[in-house]
């Protein structure tokens, strides 16, 4: 396939004990190969993203560091083009910026913010990248939309990264995958979780007939910018066995579905080192998938296939 792009890897987390064991993920990620460390935004039980991910970018040298994704509506984007524009700096150009909606119904019931349509919540977040974009430039930015006003805002400091950090647009509805084709830098393919839960539609929406319409949607609205696009595949379950089969359908009976659908799911990866790199070179051969993240909880059983693959 042309313009085949070199395999890179993630590594998703979100809780730590202590600054220690925050410290020894992320310099581990660096270790064994990650392209990067990458951070959900809820207000659960995780880390607050943003100091976190200095925190790692400070422990370490070349890995990455980001979000999938940070949520528009819990920050104000011109506070958010401020804070990523610093960690760029100071980590010398390593950020990757995921942006999102807001999607997770518990968010918005525990802090009280209004919970909106998703037309409008979509909406809010693509007028906040415009925003972030025009602070990253190099010129004074104003802006004067639905939801936000900019005016003569000059954008210090400025990212090092020129133009600014790679955005991330992550989804699993037509119109949010759509967006991030025409807009983002890195598209992430994700279960469509408009119900607000990773419910049964969230499921559903995991397999691999899901996935071929959603790649569709993509090149369709990406046009003759679709090979200049990183198609980013979220793994939600990694498990590393000589024994695929029965691995599979103890994973399928938790989520509701058959062992051969889990294995045929890009968001699952059950099998041994070699099933696993001959599944992940077949995805990106069918959707472009090179730039694969896995949990945390797999970060040492994985690496060897990391080892297999990275750069490749």
């Amino acid at each position: 396939m042309a313009n085949t792009r070199p395999f890179r890897f993630g590594v998703m987390a979100a809780r730590a004990r202590s600054s220690a064991e925050w410290t020894e993920t992320a310099n581990k990620a660096e270790d064994l190969g990650y392209s990067a460390l990458l951070m959900p935004d809820h207000f659960g039980d995780q880390l607050a993203p943003i100091a976190a991910l200095a925190t790692a970018a400070a422990v370490t040298k070349t890995l990455r560091v980001g979000a999938l994704v940070f949520a528009n509506d819990f920050r104000h984007p011109a506070y958010l083009a401020k804070e990523m524009a610093t960690l760029d700096l100071l980590s010398d150009g390593r950020l990757e910026v995921g942006m999102g909606a807001g999607w997770m119904t518990t968010d918005y019931e525990q802090t009280g913010m209004a919970h909106d349509r998703a037309g409008i919540r979509i909406d809010r977040m693509i007028e906040g990248i415009t925003v972030l974009q025009g602070l990253w430039g190099e010129e004074a930015f104003s802006h004067d939309g639905d939801h936000y006003t900019i005016s003569e805002m000059k954008g210090l400091p400025k990212p090092l990264q020129a133009g600014g950090p790679p955005i991330i647009i992550g989804g699993g509805g037509k119109r949010v995958l759509s967006t991030a084709a025409r807009m983002a830098d890195i598209v992430g393919v994700n279960p469509n979780v408009g119900e607000g839960v990773v419910g049964p539609e969230a499921v559903k929406s995991m397999s691999a007939d899901a996935t071929e319409e959603k790649l569709g949607w993509v090149r369709d609205a990406a046009g003759d910018r679709f090979d200049d696009i990183e198609i980013s595949i979220l793994k939600f379950v990694t498990i590393v066995t000589d024994d695929r089969e029965a691995a599979a359908e103890k994973v399928g009976g938790g989520m509701g579905m058959d062992a051969a659908t889990i294995l045929a799911s890009p968001h699952t990866l059950v099998g041994s080192v070699h099933q696993i790199v001959e599944e992940l070179i077949e995805q990106r051969e069918r959707w472009q998938g090179s730039y694969v993240t896995v949990q945390s909880d797999a970060i040492d059983s994985f690496a060897p296939v990391v080892a297999a693959l990275a750069g490749t």
